[in-house]
This record gives structure tokens, C-alpha cells and sequence, in this order.
């Protein structure tokens, strides 16, 4: 079997023999997989073996490892992260053969991995290649130079290494996890051997300079030879994507054996156009090396770009730059590894580009060269991470030289990309400060192409508050001054919608970008599952949809889905305004746009894991709030009576290509397809950044009569940039008669009334009834990650219940919601048998129950309505807790009142207690 698998390869090279001066190895290998780790004892890096692999590729590709026998549970591990079916860690044994070229005489031969898990070595026939490399996020290079011969057949073999290295990761660093990306073995991206010149440019570094009009270019160049004559360097510069060409800048050099470096100055003059996300304008730098009769040649791409910091905001080419960013995971649901070719990368940004993003967080990883390509091409700003996040910087001195020596791999094969913007040393990290402190200044004055800071956030007591000393840009949740991200506030004040953050980011003396908002967990969508046609099998997903078929819920998913969703998206997209309003924030980072597939299976996307939409807000439609010029409209509240006057602020923010002259707003105000009141505000002036009191639209509501939802739309005249809002408005009235309804606190009560034939409208006390607590916020982040939080979701109802036809809503959350579900206990409904829920409350899909805060039912004779919202506290000053009440009572003395019935009330006695606090029972409206 060995002899006929070799001829068939020795065939396949030869009809393969490649005609320049490189060798791509792509194609079938052979591999074995050395568990043990015995493989040098036993000489298997002389050998090729019988399974064949596919390579670039991994052995989770292949089908290699251990098979997973998981089954579909709601239960750890298989609600961690996706589940790998086949599963292999440890070193394994890659082969082919090799022929190298005649022509090859007199050049250098380097092999280049172009994307590895941590460690490689290579032999040649058996004979150890010098050295070995262990980065996570750059290619792998070894000099075969010694080991091969022109015209000679060899056998190749690399050993790769995926166990962990250095204590750089806690597991979760998405570098190095199976929560994101896999902890794959394998051979990703290029995998050649090139012939080069043996007096050679060696790498070339760019570094633009827009105020002095030039590139100074740092050419590293390498003298295997004792060639020391004078030789020419030449270097052309022309624009990617025009036919201009500049004029080529020549000079003589002398080269010594072993490495040196040059410097070239080169002048671009006055008609470059600078890079950005409005003109994404890509210049290729080429230097030529004439030396000992040979010629050699290197090319890199580069954008004219000057970005810096004025006090606390981020510039770009004089002007301010906001940044609307979301993170990337390295989630890759169908490979378990990043893509490594443009294609798969066009459709990240493609979608990021598509719901207003200009900027992606490489989360704890950096991306491989087609990421900073694609980004170059359409006017990306990126941040990348150090593959680290770990609590421990200091203590793994192996640790801390992996790190450095990481980014000095980063810099020489990333450092060009004008897209790389920003560089954190990683995501959280805590320990050594000192450490950090003085590897970012010597990062930044290596390479000041990119602005540096820190880490991103950290819990490290001490720090984490404001900015370190040295830091470019500062990322976090929060200031010495408070919370700078919704999920600290929204569930504990009342909706307001004037509100920033100018007063947390006032100590603050660099720009600040606020980290990880959102985080707002939606319901799965089991649609998904059949899209994992690859190395990962979603055993979370199957498991949630086996338990709610087994509970008879299936066709709720899709509703669950849409109301999380909506929800999760209302508040985005107050997460998003509140940072453009505020004038010392430039960006925002998201986690996340898309779901991300571990850490308790956290959902908290509106698109998918693979970039996809879910149905729940159109690329368009979040545009209207995230785009580089976005209307904006501050106003107090969203719930108010007819008595009172709507007033809002007129606002806008331009972080778009021009400042804009002689523009007009318009807006107006309706109900439905009814124009209750509009108008225009002429604006002469939008400077770059922050525009504040541009006009006050102000709307006296005393004609609404009914209880109404409102939408407030705020537009640039012959644009696209609109915005809107919704507000509610009740009638001022008096308390609603009870009519034929009973109201009671009291279960006991309740219960008498109802086998009496009474109809009931029964409110128990919410605070100290059984339940789950009340939450306007849906679960953060995950419940499994995350199990100790109230953990629902938000409401489902159905907007065109009877019940509700006074009380105006979707089907989902919205703003008006907020004081009836802080002032609440969700009832868990699983054991009752009939009746049917008005409100529903979505659980989180962990659990997967019946839940509810408002269920109707007949009892005996009785009709009841059962409602755990507070209706009775301060009702004349609750305007939302007084129309619930008032819808609910103008159903219950209507014909339509004909609840089914609910057959065990008698028994839910537990869940209210059938003694009452009589005090608190005392408390009733009526």
C-alpha cells in the first residue's frame, strides 16, 4: 500500500513540476498522528505514510481524531461552545515529496507556513531543519537551503504541535480555543517553497507621511554570499487602481555579508489621495535590488493615511473619525479556522459594511493577510490584539517573550495595511502592568503606523478606570465616573433619551471607545441547523429544539426569536446613539453584530455566526442609526398623557467624507398613516463631528384622545440619512371604573370570588410571590456562562388581543414596557392546565419554560384575569401601570371576555401563598 500511494504522489509531482520560482505544495499529503509523542523515538519524520490528507487543511477536515459520541443535551459540554465531531490535539506528522527545480541552483530555498497552531519543525529526508517557529498568527518560515538539492527529489516532513504553549490564553483567547475557532491541526493558507536570490530584499517596511508628503520606506536586505560590491536599490511607487505612476527613486548601496538595512525617502508630491473609508486608495511601493548579476524584487502595498489623537479624539487626515465597530471571534462555524483567501473575508466586511460598520475588534487574535487585504481595498479600520487574555501577565516569563516576539512577527507581516489603525496587547488582561506598560512604549517606537493601547479593559484593581499613562486610546465599560454602556443603565432608570455619557468621559484625556456593548442575548434560531455542514455539529441548537418539541413549543421558536430579537435591537440601537451624542467617545466596538458560538452559547447577534441575517433588522434599517451621518433626537421619556407637550432636540452627527452647507431637516410626527405634525429646520452649517442644538420640535398632545403609539421621524432633506423614534401617549383621565370586575391582592380572595362566579381581576403582590424577577434587559451575555441572573428575555403577546386594544405594542418589548416589567415577578405557568397568557415572557433557552406576567382563565363559574405587574403602587403617577389597568378592565366588562377555562388554579395557591401580608393586601386601587 506505502509503495503504490508513493508512486502515485512521485507521478503527480512530475506532471507538476513548476516553471518559476516557486513551489506551491497545496494537494494531497500523508499524515499520522503521534499521541504519544514518540515520533522522533521511533523515526516517523523518515516516513510516509498510508492516509492521505488534504492540505491546506486540518485533520478535522480529514475526519481525524476523536469521534465525539455527545448527544443533543441541555447540559455542559455540549451548550460551551459548537462540538467538534472529531477532535485532535497533540503533535501530528505531515509528508509529501518534493522536487526541486534545476534552475534552482545558486538561490535560497524558504518554506513558508502560512498559518499554524503553535509549534512546528521540519525535516528534510530525515534530517531536522535548523530552528523551529511557534506563532499563533503569523506564517512559519524555514530555510531549506542546506537540506535540498537543484533537481533533486526529497521527502518533506513537518511535525505541528497544537497543545498549549505559553500561558497567553485562559482558554477563551480566540487564538487558541474551541469556543470560536477550534483548536485545530493542520496546515492553513500558502504552504510553498521560493527560490530567492541569495543577496536579497529581505522585507520592506512603509511608512507614510502625509504633512511632509513622502513614504519612507525601510528596505531589510540579506547577504548570504561575500559579495560586497556597490549594487543599485530601486524603488516605484504607483496607485493600485489608476494608471498613475511615479517617477522610480534610484541609489547606490553597498552590501555586507548578513543582514542590513536601507532607507529610502520618497516624495509622493501634492496629488495622492488619502486613505480612508470614503476613498480607500491603495499606493504599491516596489523595490528592485540589482546585486551580483541577480535581481531581486519585493512588493507591498500602502495607503497614505495620518491618524493620530487631538486630546480625546481620534483623527484621521485632520478630521475627527468615529469608529463603528464590532468584534471578530475568529467564528468560523463551517471550518472551525479563519478564512485564508479574500473571498471568505468579503463577505465578513461585505456585512459588517452593510449595517453601517467601518471597523472590526480582532477579539484577543490577529487575522491572516487576506483580512488586512480585504479591509486596505474597502476602507476598514481594524483593531487587532496580541493573541493574549489572560489574568497573569508576569508570572510565565515564556509568556511575556512569546508576546513580544509575537508583535515584532505582527509588524513585519502586517504593518503596511493601512487598515491596521489600532493594537491592543490583548483583551483583559490583568497583572504585571509594568510589563505591558513598557512593551507598548517599545512597540510604539518601533512603529508608530498604529495607535497603541494597553489592553482591552480590564477588572485588574487600580487600573481600568481611566487611561494608562501611555495609552493612545483607551477601550472600557466604564470611567472613574460611572458606566459607559447601556447594559449598566438601562434596567435600572427610567427610559430617557437625552441622555450620554459627557460627564463619565470628563477625566478622560484620550479618545475612549466603549467596550463590548450590548451583549443582549436572542432566543436561538433553530432554522440554523441545517446550515452545519461542516467540522462543527450544533448540539446546543438540536438540544433546544428536542426539548421544546418534547414540551409541545416548537412553533413558538420562531416567535421567541423575533421578539428577543426585537428587543435586542431597540436597545442597540440606544446604546449606538448615546455614544454619538457624547462628545468624548470616538467609537463603539459591538459584541456583538453577529452570535458568537461559545462561552454558554451566546447568542447576541442580530445576523448569525455566519454573517447572516436572522429577520430581525435589515442592514437598512440599522443604518439609520449607524452611518457616518446619523440624525439624532434627544428628548425625556418615551410614555406621556395627552396633557403634556413633546419636545425633542434636534441633533446630528457627521462623520461623513464633507462637511455639509445649506442643508435642511425635515420631521414630523404620525400615527400610523396619520401626519399629526411636521416642519423643517434650515441648517447652515454641519461641521465634522457632533452637531448639537440644531432646533426644538415642540407638540402639544392634547388632541390625542385615545391611547396612541407615536413615530417621530427626523430626516436630511434629498438624503438617506433618517432616523426615527417612537413615543406613547395616554389620555389623562380617572381611574377606570371596575364595573362588574372584582379586583383582589389576595389568592384567597380571588379564589372565593371566582367559585362564586365573580369575574376577578387578580393582582398579587409582586415582591413576594414566587417567580422569576421582573427584567426590562434581556439575559446578558449567556445563561450558561452567566447562570445567576433572572434570565428571560422579554415579552411575547399578541398585539391584537382584546386585552390590549387600549394599550398599544408590538409583539415585542419596546420602550413603554420599562416600568411595568421592573415592577413585576414572571410567573412560571408549566403546571397550569388551560387558560391561555396574554403576555407571555420568552425563557431563556436553557430552561424553556411556560412563563408568563398576564394569563386569562375561567374558573368554575368565574372569569379571571391573573396579572403580575404592579397596578396597585403609585398607579396616578405611573401612566403606563394606569392604561394596562384601563385596557384590562374595558375587556373584562366586554361580551368579548370568553376565556377558556383553566381546570388546577385552585392549586397555584403556592406560587401567591395562601396566607397574604393583609398590610400590603390593604394597599388596593380600589
Amino acid at each position: 500500500m506505502r509503495n503504490t500511494f508513493l508512486l502515485v504522489m512521485i507521478l503527480l509531482l512530475a506532471a507538476c513540476t513548476p516553471s518559476t520560482d516557486k513551489i506551491d505544495l497545496s494537494g494531497t499529503w500523508t499524515v499520522r498522528l503521534d499521541s504519544a509523542d514518540v515520533g522522533i523515538a521511533k523515526n516517523w519524520q523518515g516516513q510516509i505514510w498510508d492516509t492521505p490528507i488534504q492540505l491546506p487543511g486540518t485533520t478535522d477536515d480529514a475526519g481525524l481524531g476523536v469521534h465525539s459520541s455527545l448527544e443533543p443535551e441541555l447540559t455542559k459540554p455540549q451548550l460551551l461552545h459548537l462540538t467538534r465531531q472529531n477532535s485532535y490535539v497533540g503533535p501530528a506528522w505531515y509528508a509529501r515529496e518534493i522536487r526541486i527545480p534545476e534552475t534552482w541552483e545558486n538561490k535560497d530555498c524558504i518554506l513558508k507556513l502560512e498559518r499554524v497552531l503553535w509549534d512546528t519543525q521540519v525535516w528534510v529526508d530525515g534530517t531536522p531543519v535548523k530552528g523551529h517557529e511557534e506563532s499563533l498568527t503569523t506564517p512559519h518560515f524555514y530555510d531549506l537551503t542546506r537540506y535540498v538539492k537543484p533537481g533533486g527529489q526529497h521527502l518533506l516532513s513537518i511535525r505541528v504541535d497544537n497543545r498549549k504553549r505559553h500561558d497567553i490564553s485562559n482558554d477563551l483567547a480566540h487564538a487558541y480555543t474551541d469556543h470560536t475557532q477550534i483548536k485545530w491541526n493542520g496546515l492553513l493558507g500558502e504552504l510553498s517553497i521560493e527560490a530567492v536570490e541569495k543577496v536579497r530584499v529581505a522585507g520592506l517596511q512603509l511608512f507614510p507621511d502625509v504633512e511632509n508628503k513622502t513614504v519612507k520606506a525601510v528596505v531589510s536586505l540579506l547577504n548570504n554570499t561575500s559579495f560586497t560590491q556597490d549594487s543599485k536599490l530601486k524603488l516605484v511607487v504607483a496607485q493600485k487602481s489608476g494608471s498613475k505612476k511615479y517617477s522610480a527613486h534610484t541609489q547606490q548601496i553597498s552590501i555586507e555579508p548578513g543582514e542590513s538595512v536601507a532607507e529610502i525617502i520618497y516624495e509622493m508630491g501634492s496629488e495622492f489621495v488619502l486613505w480612508n473609508e470614503f476613498t480607500p486608495e491603495l499606493y504599491k511601493a516596489t523595490v528592485v535590488l540589482e546585486a551580483d548579476k541577480a535581481i531581486s524584487e519585493v512588493s507591498e502595498d500602502f495607503g497614505m493615511r495620518s491618524l493620530y489623537s487631538e486630546e480625546n479624539r481620534l483623527m484621521l487626515n485632520g478630521t475627527p473619525l468615529f469608529l463603528r465597530g464590532t468584534l471578530e471571534c475568529c467564528i468560523f462555524p463551517l471550518t472551525g479556522t479563519p478564512p485564508m483567501d479574500k473571498e471568505g473575508w468579503y463577505k465578513v466586511f461585505r456585512a459588517a459594511k452593510d449595517y453601517g460598520l467601518n471597523h472590526l475588534r480582532f477579539h484577543s487574535w490577529c487575522p491572516p493577510q487576506a483580512a488586512f487585504q480585504v479591509a486596505d481595498e474597502m476602507g476598514f479600520y481594524l483593531q487587532v490584539e496580541l493573541p493574549v487574555w489572560v489574568l497573569t501577565i508576569g508570572k510565565d516569563a515564556g509568556a511575556v517573550r512569546f508576546m513580544k516576539e509575537e508583535a515584532e512577527r505582527i509588524i513585519r507581516n502586517y504593518g503596511n495595511h493601512p487598515s491596521f489603525c489600532l493594537w491592543s496587547l490583548g483583551n483583559e488582561l490583568q497583572g504585571d502592568f509594568t510589563i505591558l506598560s513598557d512593551m507598548l512604549n517599545d512597540l510604539k517606537a518601533e512603529d508608530p503606523r498604529h495607535l497603541y493601547t494597553t489592553t482591552s479593559f480590564t477588572f485588574e484593581k487600580g487600573h481600568g478606570v481611566l487611561p494608562e499613562p501611555n495609552d493612545d486610546f483607551f477601550v472600557t465599560q466604564w470611567t472613574n465616573r460611572g458606566w459607559i454602556r447601556g447594559q449598566g443603565v438601562f434596567n435600572k432608570k427610567s427610559p430617557a433619551f437625552d441622555k450620554d455619557y459627557s460627564d463619565q468621559v470628563k477625566d478622560a484625556s484620550v479618545p475612549i471607545i466603549t467596550h463590548e456593548i450590548g451583549q443582549y442575548s436572542v432566543y436561538p434560531d433553530l432554522t440554523e441547523i441545517s446550515k452545519y455542514t461542516g467540522v462543527l455539529k450544533p448540539l446546543n441548537f438540536m438540544a433546544v429544539k428536542n426539548d421544546l418539541e418534547r414540551k409541545g413549543l416548537l412553533d413558538k421558536a420562531p416567535s421567541y426569536l423575533e421578539a428577543s430579537g426585537k428587543l435586542a435591537a431597540i436597545l442597540y440601537k440606544e446604546e449606538i446613539e448615546r455614544a454619538l451624542k457624547t462628545k468624548g467617545i470616538s467609537g463603539f466596538q459591538l459584541l456583538d453584530l453577529h452570535d458568537f458560538p461559545g462561552q454558554g452559547t451566546a447568542l447576541v447577534g442580530l445576523l448569525n455566526a455566519f454573517w447572516e441575517s436572522k429577520g430581525i433588522i435589515s442592514g437598512e434599517e440599522f443604518r439609520e442609526f449607524c452611518s457616518p451621518v446619523v440624525p439624532l433626537l434627544r428628548f425625556p421619556k418615551a410614555v406621556y398623557t395627552n396633557g403634556e407637550v413633546f419636545t425633542g432636540e434636534m441633533e446630528l452627527c457627521n462623520y461623513g467624507p464633507d462637511i455639509l452647507t445649506g442643508k435642511t431637516l425635515k420631521w414630523k410626527v404620525t400615527e400610523g398613516d396619520k401626519v399629526v405634525k411636521e416642519g423643517t429646520v434650515d441648517v447652515a452649517k454641519l461641521q465634522y463631528g457632533y452637531n448639537g442644538g440644531l432646533g426644538t420640535l415642540s407638540i402639544p398632545l392634547k388632541e390625542i384622545q385615545t391611547a396612541a403609539k407615536l413615530e417621530v421621524s427626523l430626516w436630511m432633506d434629498g438624503t438617506n440619512y433618517a432616523n426615527k423614534w417612537n413615543i406613547w401617549v395616554y389620555p389623562e383621565t380617572a381611574l377606570p371604573d371596575l364595573g362588574i370586575v372584582k379586583y383582589t391582592r389576595d389568592y384567597d380572595e380571588a379564589l372565593a370570588r371566582l367559585q362564586k362566579g365573580e369575574t376577578v381581576l387578580f393582582n398579587p403582590d409582586w415582591k413576594t410571590m414566587k417567580g422569576i424577577e421582573g427584567k426590562f434587559v434581556p439575559v446578558f451575555w449567556s445563561p450558561v456562562h452567566f447562570p445567576k441572573q433572572a434570565g428571560t428575555m422579554g415579552i411575547l403577546c399578541n398585539p391584537e388581543h382584546k386585552a390590549l386594544s387600549a394599550f398599544p405594542t408590538d409583539m415585542h418589548t419596546d420602550w413603554q414596557w420599562w416600568d411595568l416589567l421592573i415592577n413585576s415577578t414572571t410567573m412560571v405557568v408549566d403546571s397550569l392546565q388551560g387558560g391561555n397568557p396574554i403576555v407571555e415572557v420568552v425563557d431563556n433557552f436553557t430552561n424553556n419554560r411556560r412563563l408568563s406576567s398576564l394569563l386569562e382563565g375561567r374558573v368554575g363559574e368565574g372569569k379571571l384575569v391573573l396579572v403580575t405587574f404592579d397596578l396597585a403602587t403609585e398607579i396616578e403617577r405611573r401612566p403606563v401601570a394606569k392604561q394596562m389597568l384601563s385596557s384590562l378592565l374595558g375587556y373584562m366588562n366586554s361580551p368579548e371576555f370568553d376565556p377558556a377555562v383553566i381546570v388546577n388554579f385552585e392549586n397555584m395557591g403556592e406560587i401567591f401563598g395562601t396566607v397574604v401580608n393583609k398590610k400590603e393586601s390593604e394597599k388596593s386601587i380600589y
